[in-house]
């Protein structure tokens, strides 16, 4: 089911999780933190849309890195009724596209549900102090592998830690629902 995420509400603070990448390695929210901020990535192997832009996603969680941001992804979806979003199918996905940033399984699905995600992708931008400053798209090249493309969250993240405040214009990532368990 095609999802938009809601309209943002800046300013709430990052849930704390520990939980395992797909080799069963704990991450932490702190050890993910950058000294400019952090973004947390709600993605899924299986999703067309995550798909679409996962290498530009990877491109972009670069350049945040460089810039002192940290960058994690997690994978909330029900991976026993989507065999295709496993720790072994999301390993295989990283290294296909490169991922230099921890991708987590959110097994009991509580951070997704802690941080109100809702489709993947769903990208949160937060600033040095742990505050939600960006809810919104990746850029505005959509499904497409646009060259000249808006990186709309790159842009955010840069702005938060230039200003400490997120863009007051913000589009709504689009995506698939999570796929959560009855």
């Amino acid at each position: 089911m095609l999802l938009n995420t809601p309209t943002v509400d800046t300013g709430w603070t990052a849930a704390d999780f520990t939980l395992p990448d797909f080799d069963g390695n704990s991450v932490t929210l702190d050890s993910v933190k950058g000294q400019n901020g952090f973004l947390v990535a709600f993605i899924c192997n299986h999703c067309p849309y995550v798909k679409a832009i996962a290498d530009r996603f990877v491109q972009d969680a670069a350049i945040l890195a460089s810039q002192n941001f940290g960058v994690v992804a997690i994978n909330s979806n029900d991976y026993l009724r989507y065999p295709d979003d496993s720790p072994p199918k999301m390993k295989e996905f990283a290294g296909r596209h490169g991922f230099d940033f921890p991708y987590l399984v959110d097994e009991d699905q509580s951070v997704g549900r802690a941080y109100d995600a809702v489709c993947t992708p769903d990208f949160f931008g937060f600033d040095a102090n742990s505050q939600l400053r960006y809810r919104g798209r990746l850029d505005d090249a959509r499904m497409a592998n646009a060259d000249n493309r808006v990186a709309e969250l790159v842009n955010a993240m840069q702005q938060i830690a230039r200003t400490g405040e997120g863009p007051v214009e913000q589009h709504p990532s689009m995506g698939c629902s999570i796929k959560w368990r009855s």
